[in-house]
């Protein structure tokens, strides 16, 4: 008989800091790699730093190429940038954009066993640390995730960069990292698996914590920072808060029922033009709902979120008026086999999340009523 092991996984090296793109270059050296390497880039950190790359890197006497992601982590990108990648015989997988982005790289790095570095040019998801991409159909719905043997060899964070990006993606990774310290606080008290497929470690579940602690503190006046294209403490705070400790916390704490109804709410067209930390913030007031968490607990995290500007209803999600048949295809899937809802410390249906759903819906439009300012 084996005894279930706790586990903790993290990167190798994560750093971050103002300017960091122009420390690519050494960066990889640091850690033994030589080139040639693959730039997996959005289009948008392409044009801003396609010049600092060809610098950083010919100090380093690194090659490099660069292929432009198409925008879906979707099994046939992964296939087309594996054979680019194959191609231009990469020793590396550098991924540089947004969450699909770097899942897709982490996926070339794996099907060709080479090391993955993730450059997160927004701070809107907790991804570039972990061990896993989510996998969506070309329609952008959820399929699947993708495990790896092992963490990013590196994660470089520009913090002058992610200043530059829409706020709406640093909210984003708020709402991501929110459900964090709660998600990894179920698993812990069901004695469920984290996403290593072992018991949380204290050390995991204490950072999901931490993170928890720096978006109280500092969420407000980093979001106000990025409003201005600013680096202050408080942003750099939350982007560690967003792509480190949520990143570690998510994946050795563990996740549970608001990651789930994230991707039951995929299954509507309608929520495709919302943010995957969006569609989490109020995956995680339904997680509330159905753990009859108290009323503590439902002030302080609906305050947060709509502080700086989460989605607690339906309707901001893009489900105005949702049908009953529509609340049961995202409950259906909310509670499909394999979920993570499954790691709650009972039982959850279809009827339960249905339920839930729209009892959260309700008293996020009641929180948001009651926050009006008088006369308005």
């Amino acid at each position: 008989m084996t005894h279930p092991l706790a586990v903790l996984q993290s990167p190798a090296r994560y750093a971050q800091g103002r300017e960091a793109t122009k420390q690519l270059g050494a960066e990889l050296s640091q850690i033994g790699i030589t080139g040639p390497v693959l730039i997996l880039s959005s289009e948008a950190p392409h044009r801003l730093l396609s010049s600092t790359w060809t610098s950083t890197m010919d100090r380093a006497n690194i090659e490099f190429s660069v292929e432009i992601f198409s925008g879906e982590c979707s099994p046939a990108e992964i296939s087309r940038v594996t054979s680019a990648a194959r191609s231009a015989k990469a020793t590396a997988i550098i991924g540089v954009g947004g969450g699909k982005t770097l899942d897709t790289s982490r996926a070339v790095a794996d099907a060709l066993d080479v090391a993955a570095v993730n450059c997160p040019t927004v701070a809107s998801s907790d991804a570039p640390c972990s061990a896993l991409s989510v996998l969506y159909t070309d329609q952008d719905e959820f399929l699947e995730y993708r495990f790896y043997k092992s963490n990013p060899e590196l994660v470089l964070v520009d913090s002058t960069v992610i200043a530059q990006a829409p706020t709406r993606l640093l909210v984003s990774g708020i709402g991501d990292a929110l459900a964090t310290w709660w998600e990894a606080d179920t698993v812990r008290r069901s004695g469920s698996e984290n996403q290593l497929h072992g018991q949380p470690t204290k050390t995991g579940t204490a950072l999901a914590k931490l993170c928890y602690q720096l978006l109280k503190e500092n969420a407000v006046a980093a979001v106000a920072a990025s409003d201005i294209d600013s680096v202050t403490p408080a942003l750099e705070n939350i982007i560690e808060a967003n792509t480190l400790l949520s990143g570690l916390g998510f994946e050795s704490g563990g996740l549970a029922a608001a990651h789930s109804v994230h991707n039951g709410l995929t299954t509507q067209p309608e929520t495709r033009d919302f943010l995957h930390g969006e569609k989490v913030s109020f995956g995680l007031v339904t997680q509330f709902v159905l753990e009859d968490r108290s009323s503590k607990d439902f002030h302080e995290v609906l305050e947060l979120a709509h502080s700086v500007g989460l989605p607690i209803t339906l309707t901001q999600v893009g489900l105005k008026e949702p049908s009953p048949d529509q609340i049961r295809q995202i409950a259906d899937r909310t509670v499909a086999a394999g979920e993570t809802i499954h790691h709650e410390p009972f039982r959850v249906t279809t009827v339960d999340v249905a339920d839930a759903i729209r009892a959260a819906d309700a008293i996020g439009r009641d929180w948001i009523a009651s926050s009006a300012p008088t006369g308005s």
